[in-house]
């Protein structure tokens, strides 16, 4: 066993013998950082093997001069598309989730197809709903087929054939415009597993006259259409202050590194200001998004989920990088110091699991009151494909 090993084995032991850490009260307070502008993700991507299960989902919205309610819509619903995918397990695992976003049909894109890769597939959620909450639509013409085939030949999909791969295009012109078939790359893309979901905003036969519907048929998806001018119906439950709260006390046990640590660390703040703009609902979906270890990972700027991931990581961090907080310390005490934030976020976390496992059955609960009258948006539209596929793919939804 080695040194660092020993070290980390004896600090953790001694902190939680110890019963040193005091109980977690979630305050109500919110953080008050200012966002950061993060320089737009371009990497170049290709397909790999991986021996873990993921899923992907790329989401591709016609960013055009009418659809401000289709944005506004993904908004609204991208934490709750988010914890859809966390309740889904293959062999009782859960699997990693990443999310990719393109934008189309925006004469400010500077493509001759106006298509631009506004994320790659990624696991940092901040960054996703940063440039998400930046999006602005402008006028122009709309190439499904062009989008399609960037989103499935560019994107970094898995090797693994037991990953689940979706694409969701949405928007309200037809849907064989421009110079690419459509039938041609969603076929190539269905041919590796990739599958694609098409929403059409507008009438049901209108989306299908425009081929939408056969968009999907052609890949192994499902058709949708919604109203995109509707605003999101959101319920109030009795457990959203206690969980909006929790999320104060979960944003503490981040320490950042790096030399861009800091900012990252603002931008999670940003981001939590964004969905509370939105809505206190939303908000509360993106506190239990935070909470899952395999959709809300932050290795490359959070101390704690970088010695996760790597326990050798702290041996070699230099003390130019730690925050004020730990500058100066042995590496002893470092360890102690992030074993600590591990485990007091475990402790969130877990409080956060049961809070929102109750607040999912009052909002069950009232949904069927209702007659599940918000079922026509986005976010729902998604949801219920994700758990169509899931359990085609032999997956399993807690």
């Amino acid at each position: 066993m080695t040194t660092l090993k020993i070290l980390a084995l004896t600090a953790v032991t001694a902190f939680l013998s110890s019963g040193s850490f005091s109980d977690i009260r979630c305050s109500g307070s919110h953080t008050k950082d200012r966002a950061v502008v993060v320089q737009n993700a371009s990497v170049t991507e290709r397909s790999t093997p991986a021996k873990d299960n993921k899923i992907q989902v790329a989401l591709l919205l016609d960013t055009s001069n009418s659809m401000d309610g289709l944005i506004d819509q993904a908004k609204s619903r991208l934490w709750n598309i988010v914890n859809t995918l966390t309740t889904l397990k293959y062999n009782g695992q859960a699997p990693q989730i990443e999310i990719a976003l393109y934008e189309y049909g925006n004469d400010g894109i500077r493509d001759d197809n106006y298509i631009r890769q506004v994320t790659p597939l990624t696991q940092d959620l901040d960054l996703v709903s940063e440039k998400l909450f930046a999006l602005r639509t402008n006028g122009g013409s709309e190439y499904c087929g062009a989008v399609i085939r960037d989103a499935s030949m560019n994107l970094n999909w898995d090797g693994n054939e037991k990953s689940m791969k979706l694409i969701y295009i949405a928007g309200n012109e037809p849907f064989d415009q421009g110079r690419v078939n459509y039938k041609e790359v969603i076929s190539k893309a269905k041919s590796k597993n990739i599958y694609t979901n098409t929403i059409f905003c507008g009438s049901r036969e209108e989306g299908t006259q425009t081929f939408w519907q056969n968009g999907a048929v052609v890949g192994g998806g499902k058709y949708f259409n919604i109203d995109s001018d509707r605003k999101v119906v959101y319920i109030e439950t009795p457990y959203d202050v206690r969980i909006s709260e929790c999320n104060t006390k979960l944003n503490d046990t981040y320490l950042y590194y790096g030399s861009h640590g800091s900012e990252y660390k603002q931008k999670q703040a940003a981001q939590d200001r964004n969905a509370e703009v939105q809505s206190v609902s939303n908000y509360v979906e993106r506190t239990v998004a935070k909470s899952k270890k395999n959709a809300y990972k932050n290795d490359h700027w959070d101390l704690v989920d970088k010695a996760e991931k790597d326990a050798g990581f702290i041996a070699t961090v230099k003390d130019d990088a730690l925050p004020a907080e730990l500058k100066g310390k042995s590496k002893e005490d470092i360890i102690k110091a992030v074993a600590g934030k591990s485990a007091e976020r475990g402790k969130i976390q877990k409080e956060i699991e049961e809070l929102s496992r109750k607040r999912q059955e009052y909002i069950d609960t009232e949904m069927k009151k209702r007659g599940n009258p918000d079922s026509d948006d986005l976010g729902k539209a998604i949801e219920k494909s994700i758990l169509e596929r899931a359990k085609m793919s032999g997956y399993t939804s807690k």
